[in-house]
């Protein structure tokens, strides 16, 4: 069993390696070869975000920018990320931790808590919904829609390698045809890096119109945004971390 424990580590270990390797050689690539620089607009914009940290980690730099500029920026959570509890936290707790964590690192990012929306979607639960679960989430979006009239939306990619921002994807594209808004739709990676090369699906159309945005004044407050995590940071390799320290973003638009 001992034998065992340590060729499960040893393959664990390297796979997170591999998948490291990947996600820096592939976000480089596109960020010197295959994406074109964006300019940080004074459109309004709406963060969309699957869990309390996808926000910070894919667009911190975006948000804290256009907040230094006076843009107005609002956040919607949709799932509650009861999932995504470490050890120390009960179930009960995690809910309101990670809330907490949000309003927090939001905050330092320069949007106030009354520019911060949670849903309460059960977590991993948005490739599944009913209809009835799903046209409800789809309404209280399309409210948010015509309550703020956004300019632009930032939204994971439609290929983010997790079933949670790949719905999110969706149901917001369809809450945008339902608002009747004429609405620029971005996407985020997250998790579309972080594959192995050897079941990569990734095409080329899948990240063209890259796009990369320069955050390098505003780093150390998305570093400390992310920081505020707490309840999540411990869980996430560093190799994957790398990427959201870096002194740019990158965008897909649609």
């Amino acid at each position: 069993m001992e034998k065992q424990s340590i060729v499960s580590q040893l393959r664990v270990a390297f796979g997170a390696k591999l998948r490291s390797m990947n996600a820096g050689i592939l976000s480089r690539w596109i960020f010197y070869f295959k994406s074109q620089p964006l300019a940080v607009s004074k459109k309004s914009a709406m963060v969309i975000s699957p869990h309390q940290d996808d926000e910070t980690l894919g667009c911190g730099g975006l948000i804290a920018l256009k907040r230094s500029l006076g843009v107005p920026v609002e956040v919607v959570f949709l799932t509650d990320g009861r999932y995504g509890r470490p050890n120390w936290i009960t179930p009960e707790m995690i809910v309101d931790v990670r809330q907490q964590e949000a309003v927090k690192a939001l905050n330092i990012l320069g949007v106030a808590s009354s520019e911060t929306h949670f849903l309460e979607q059960t977590d991993n639960s948005l490739q599944d919904l009913s209809n009835d679960q799903r046209q409800y989430i789809i309404e209280r979006l399309v409210q948010r829609l015509l309550s703020f009239m956004p300019e632009e939306i930032y939204v994971p990619h439609r290929k983010d390698i997790h079933s949670d921002h790949e719905a999110t994807y969706q149901l917001v594209k369809e809450a945008i045809a339902a608002s009747g808004i004429e609405i620029e739709l971005l996407q985020y990676p997250i998790w579309m890096f972080w594959q192995n090369p050897l079941s990569f699906n990734l095409k080329y159309k899948d990240i063209a119109d890259a796009y990369r945005l320069e955050i390098d004044s505003v780093k150390d407050k998305k570093k400390q945004a992310i920081e505020t995590y707490q309840s999540q940071i411990p869980g996430l390799t560093s190799g994957f971390l790398a990427r959201f320290f870096l002194p740019y973003e990158i965008f897909f638009k649609s």
